[in-house]
C-alpha cells in the first residue's frame, strides 16, 4: 500500500489523535507486524512519547522520530535556536527503513500541510517529493471551510494525492454545529474529495483508551485509507 501521512489545516486539529486510533485499530484488527509508524519530526515533548507509552511498536526506536528539538516552534526555527539545521535525509533513511520492512507506513506530519519543515520546504512539499499521499483533517469550526479549500488548492498545486478529509471535532459541538461548520456536502463539492468520516470529541482518557481508539477509527471508510 502507498505511504499515507495525516496532515491537517493546521496544528492541534486532531492528526495526532488520527493517527493513534488508526495505529489502535491496525493493532486491534489486523497485524501490528505489518504497520510502521513515524512521526515526521518533533519540536518540543508530546507525540513520540505518546505513541511509545500507548503502544508496542516492533520497530526499530530511532525511525519513530527521526528528527527531533527542544522548542515547541516550527522546526526550521527550532534547529537554528539549537545551533542545527533540519536534515531531511535522516528522515529520508528511517522511512526507507520502515518502507522496506512494513507492508504499511503511517506518518504523522507537522502542523498543517503548509507548515515549513526547513527554511525552503514544507509538509506538503515533502510529502509530495517523497511520493507519499496524504488525508487531511479539518477542524469542527468556524472557517474550517475556507481552510479546507485553500489546503486541496494547496496540495493540487504540490500534485500531493489526497485520499480524503476526516472532519475532528477538537471540542465538543452539537449535531446543528457540525452541519454549519462542516457541511460534508458542501465539502466535497467545493473540492472533489471525499469525506471519509468524522471524529467525535474525545476526553483526555479516551485519547488514551486503546478499544475506544480503534472502534472511532472503524467508523471512517477505511478502504478509501487502506486501499
Amino acid at each position: 500500500m502507498p505511504p499515507l501521512i495525516i496532515t491537517g489545516t493546521n496544528t492541534d486539529v486532531g492528526k495526532t489523535v488520527l493517527t493513534t486510533a488508526l495505529v489502535a485499530y491496525w493493532h486491534r484488527y489486523r497485524d501490528p507486524q505489518t504497520l510502521g509508524l513515524m512521526k515526521l519530526m518533533q519540536s518540543g515533548p508530546g507525540d513520540g512519547e505518546h505513541y511509545r507509552e500507548l503502544f508496542t511498536l516492533p520497530q526499530a526506536p530511532e525511525t519513530l522520530v527521526p528528527l527531533q528539538f527542544s522548542a515547541p516552534i516550527a522546526p526550521p526555527l527550532a534547529a537554528v535556536q539549537e545551533g542545527k539545521t533540519v536534515d531531511l535525509a535522516v528522515v529520508w533513511q528511517a522511512y526507507q527503513q520502515l518502507a522496506q520492512d512494513y507492508p504499511m507506513v503511517l506518518i504523522e506530519g507537522v502542523g498543517g500541510l503548509g507548515s515549513p519543515v526547513t527554511l525552503e520546504l514544507t509538509v506538503g512539499d515533502v510529502a509530495a517529493m517523497w511520493g507519499w499521499e496524504t488525508v487531511l483533517v479539518v477542524p469542527v469550526q468556524l472557517g474550517a471551510i475556507a481552510q479546507t479549500v485553500a489546503n486541496i488548492a494547496l496540495a493540487r498545486s504540490l500534485k500531493l494525492p489526497v485520499r480524503g478529509l476526516v472532519l475532528s471535532c477538537v471540542q465538543p459541538v452539537t449535531p446543528q454545529q457540525l452541519a454549519d461548520w462542516t457541511p460534508v456536502d458542501l465539502l466535497e463539492s467545493l473540492t472533489q474529495t471525499p469525506v471519509l468520516g468524522t471524529l467525535p470529541y474525545l476526553d483526555h482518557a479516551d485519547r488514551r483508551n486503546l478499544a475506544t481508539l480503534a472502534q472511532v477509527a472503524a467508523q471512517l471508510d477505511l478502504e478509501r485509507l487502506f486501499p
